[in-house]
């Protein structure tokens, strides 16, 4: 079994040392999904949320949590991300976001698309609570990651 690389001869944890590695160019897509009730989705769709435009304040959020993962997650690098883009779309009574995160760094962004898929996600949920009780996160996963060299 391979070695976790977050975890030192001791069993301590540490940050992955990637002075070594090259630059490279990174691209990670992560998706999730939030279950909402028919007339939630009605109601995001007319404006009608009573916090804002939920779907614009959710993109927002997840591109700014995108950019602040190495703060919330203790171990991950601070990356200087060249592009975050988050999609939302309206699937049935579902709402799927979809974060793309890309930087050239000597380490992966999965971690800033996941990160940007949750938080945009809680955004939703936040914004729509009053109105629906019964909201489902789900499916939060790394679609794809590429590398390449610069």
């Amino acid at each position: 079994m391979t070695q976790l690389s977050h975890i030192a001869e001791d069993g301590s944890a540490r940050m992955v040392d990637v002075s070594a590695k090259r630059l490279s160019a990174r691209e990670a897509t992560a998706v999730g999904c939030i279950r909402l009730h028919a007339q939630t989705v009605v109601l995001i769709s007319a404006n009608k949320i009573a916090k804002g435009n939920v779907f614009a304040t959710a993109r927002i959020a997840g591109i700014q949590a995108a950019k602040q993962t190495s703060h919330l997650i203790p171990l991950c690098h601070g990356l200087n991300l060249s592009h975050v883009d988050i999609d939302i779309a309206n699937v049935e009574c579902s709402v799927e976001v979809k974060c793309t995160a890309r930087t050239a760094a000597q380490t992966g962004v999965e971690m800033e698309a996941l990160t940007g898929v949750s938080v945009a996600l809680l955004t939703i949920y936040d914004m729509c609570k009053a109105v629906d009780k019964e909201m489902q996160m789900s499916g939060i996963r790394l679609l794809s990651k590429t590398k390449s060299d610069v």
